[in-house]
């Protein structure tokens, strides 16, 4: 009895890639019986799932394929996959300029692998599709599978924000809601499976109008979540990532109403500056911003603030990135993912003059992490001699018997204890606060 087919999938990226990668899996599963694999040497099938918001992403993608090659020139019946917003964006260049590359595929078009590579094994020729057929996808899956108690569902595509240095629209597409049942009915198939927290995914998650049912009605993301909270098994939602501008009153309230929604909010910002907001076309200021932070932390006391941040954007000064920096201590974020600008191809930004030496970016993103650092600190810190419910998620990197799981504010607890607590809650002590995670003492 022969064996089955490998597939190894190398994620770049956001969270929503590493969904993407799991639906990947799953689809070529059940077509054609792949099992995956963490190990690319025995492989029949490579996929690289690809992301292209930050600077030199293609660059960095032919890299990755130069060293493939070897590994296809081993064994020419090996198959190469390219995915995701790369993929999206370059199409059939990528096959042109590597000509190793068998597939090339859309993160909207991942449904169709099995088809895409009937059609390469019928005519040895690359087959390529980055199309945007909308919501097909998410009708052409599998059922979900379950891999640990924590889970993402992705309840949305794509972008109609259009901010001047964002990529998104033009690699994932405009907007896209999933049908409120669809996404319950995913939710509910891994909760029997023992998902005790789900995460709620989309470039720009607030923006969720799902439809209900026959009905002209839509579902906006706070009534969504009180939906998905009602499933029996789910004890704790998350979501990301937020666009300011449609954080609603509603969406803020839900941490007043909905205890199973996590202490946690994650809110790209990008900068403090107005003016630099508006050349960034992000439809806020900075005033507004503050007005929903106070809205949100009056709603939830305790909550970790976490954001994103930009800098070194074309003809960011020293006075813009002062209000970055005097908007990050006025808040405290506990947590963020900053990044020196990098001009994407095809945007509006790209366009932009920039006259921010490199070297003066660097500075700036070294003072703005270390102010972040520091509030992280704090924020951890004020965890110590709390008692905290920790959904354990697996054992500890640590080793020596120790488990890992979550906080409901997003913050790593490792602690001594047995295996069988995966997939559980535990109430931990929390006894010490390390560089990057906390640690604690299992309670009774």
């Amino acid at each position: 009895m022969s064996s089955p087919p490998k597939l190894y999938v190398l994620t770049h990226g956001c969270q929503m890639n590493e969904y993407d990668s799991v639906k990947m899996a799953d689809v070529l599963a059940k077509s054609h019986g792949y099992e995956r694999t963490q190990n690319a040497d025995e492989a029949d099938l490579l996929l690289l799932n690809t992301c292209s918001v930050r600077e030199k992403a293609q660059e960095k993608v032919f890299s990755e394929l130069g060293r493939w090659k070897q590994w296809k020139d081993a064994d020419p019946r090996r198959l190469i996959g390219v995915g995701g917003c790369v993929a999206s964006q370059e199409g059939e260049a990528i096959a042109r300029r590597a000509p190793i590359v068998d597939l090339v595929f859309g993160p909207q078009t991942l449904h169709r692998l099995p088809a895409l590579l009937e059609t390469r094994r019928e005519t040895s020729r690359p087959s390529i599709d980055v199309s945007f057929p909308e919501i097909e996808k998410f009708d052409a899956l599998p059922a979900p599978r379950a891999e640990g108690p924590t889970a993402f569902v992705s309840i949305m595509e794509g972008c109609s924000k259009y901010c001047s240095f964002c990529v998104v629209p033009y690699t994932r597409g405009t907007e896209i809601s999933r049908p409120l049942d669809s996404v319950l009915v995913e939710i509910a198939q891994l909760a029997e499976q023992g998902v005790r927290e789900v995460t709620l995914l989309g470039q720009n998650v607030n923006a969720y109008r799902g439809t209900m049912g026959d009905s002209a009605e839509t579902c906006d993301l706070a009534l969504l979540i009180h939906y998905v909270a009602r499933i029996p098994g789910i004890e704790r939602i998350r979501f990301t990532t937020s666009h300011p501008a449609e954080f609603t009153d509603a969406l803020a309230d839900a941490f007043i109403e909905e205890p199973k929604l996590a202490s946690y909010l994650h809110l790209p910002v990008q900068s403090g500056s107005d003016r630099i907001l508006g050349m960034m076309k992000r439809g806020y200021t900075r005033a507004a911003y503050l007005q929903k932070i106070a809205r949100v932390r009056a709603a939830r006391p305790g909550l970790s603030l976490s954001s994103d941040f930009i800098v070194g954007f074309p003809g960011e000064t020293d006075d813009d990135f002062a209000q970055t920096i005097a908007l990050i201590d006025e808040i405290g974020f506990d947590c963020a993912f900053s990044f020196v600008y990098s001009p994407r191809p095809g945007t509006p930004a790209a366009n932009l003059r920039d006259g921010v030496p490199a070297e003066i970016k660097q500075a700036r993103l070294h003072r703005l992490q270390e102010r972040i650092r520091h509030f992280d600190d704090r924020f951890r810190e004020s965890f110590v001699g709390t008692t905290q419910s920790v959904l354990v998620e697996r054992p500890s990197r640590r080793g020596g018997g120790q488990m890992a799981g979550r906080v409901s504010a997003n913050r790593v607890v490792n602690f001594d204890g047995p295996d069988s607590l995966v997939g559980h809650f535990a109430d931990v002590l929390i006894t010490e606060s390390a560089a990057n995670s906390l640690r604690g003492r299992l309670l009774a």
